[in-house]
């Protein structure tokens, strides 16, 4: 027997380690998504929700209808970097998404609170419930993408999203500092068991530049593209340098007012992805 790489979707062998497909979460009669894309980390304050932010915005700018999923239970952010408040709805039967100044579908747990403050303190099983039922429960009406921001690391949640809901492929996001690539690795072993296949990735932070001379400055180490692509072995799709211009209009909710193509080849990244599936 061959050795086992745990992709069971590319192995002839019927060996004890070969699992039946779980079967995928379905969505209500209501609802309709075409693409499905999960943007994780492995690890937090790498940016992970700013870069879904921003994908969304630059899809919805192409005139795709897209969504949001925050699937980071205990730490959303989404609803802040859109300006979003708590006054999700519901029609009876189903909940309501909240709709952007531009369009953007959004449902976070933040949505559902009337104190945006408060701590989501639940276990587990009661966390992964919730991202079922944002998935199953939502009127998700004639969505062209939906980006789902996943929590960091590779627990309950993460697993739940790959094995209950039909992702089609996802983005690592990374920043350039060398703790980061085993964290990294972590991530992209989860989705290589899981079946889910690797966009590429998307590495923040990656540079910044002088705002007296422009000069770029790689403020955590090398920002060589070809490096990165070598050490983590997938297509760097973007480099994002840190630009306050982005926190402050994440700050401020008002995101989708950001004037920049910085994700632009990433997302025909997505775009070329989507078509060859």
């Amino acid at each position: 027997m061959a050795e086992c790489t745990h992709n069971c979707s590319n192995c002839s062998e019927n060996c004890s380690s070969k699992k039946s497909e779980i079967p995928k979460e379905s969505l209500n009669e209501l609802s309709s998504i075409k693409h499905v894309i999960a943007i994780v980390s492995g690890k937090g304050g790498v940016g992970k929700s700013m870069i879904t932010s921003m994908l969304a915005v630059t899809a919805s700018r192409k005139g795709y209808k897209t969504a949001i999923l925050d699937a980071d239970i205990t730490g959303p952010s989404i609803p802040k970097a859109f300006g979003l408040k708590g006054n999700a709805e519901t029609d009876g039967v189903h909940l309501l998404p909240v709709r952007t100044k531009t369009g953007i579908d959004v449902m976070s747990v933040n949505l559902l609170l009337q104190d945006e403050t408060r701590p989501v303190v639940w276990r587990g099983p009661v966390i992964a419930g919730t991202v079922k039922q944002f998935w199953t429960d939502v009127v998700w009406s004639d969505i062209d993408y939906m980006f789902i921001d996943m929590p960091p690391g590779t627990g309950d949640v993460p697993l739940t999203v790959f094995q209950s809901i039909p992702v089609d492929g996802i983005i690592i996001v990374t920043t350039p500092q060398d703790l980061v690539s085993m964290i990294v690795k972590k991530a992209e072993r989860m989705a290589q068991m899981m079946n889910i296949p690797i966009i590429g990735i998307v590495q923040n932070m990656s540079y910044i530049l002088c705002p007296d001379c422009g000069k770029k400055i790689d403020v955590f180490g090398s920002g060589n593209e070809d490096d990165i692509a070598k050490k983590y072995g997938h297509e760097v799709l973007a480099n994002m340098p840190i630009d306050p211009k982005i926190v402050s209009l994440s700050d401020k909710g008002i995101i989708e007012l950001m004037e920049n193509d910085y994700l632009d080849s990433a997302f025909e990244a997505v775009e070329n992805f989507s078509r060859s599936e």
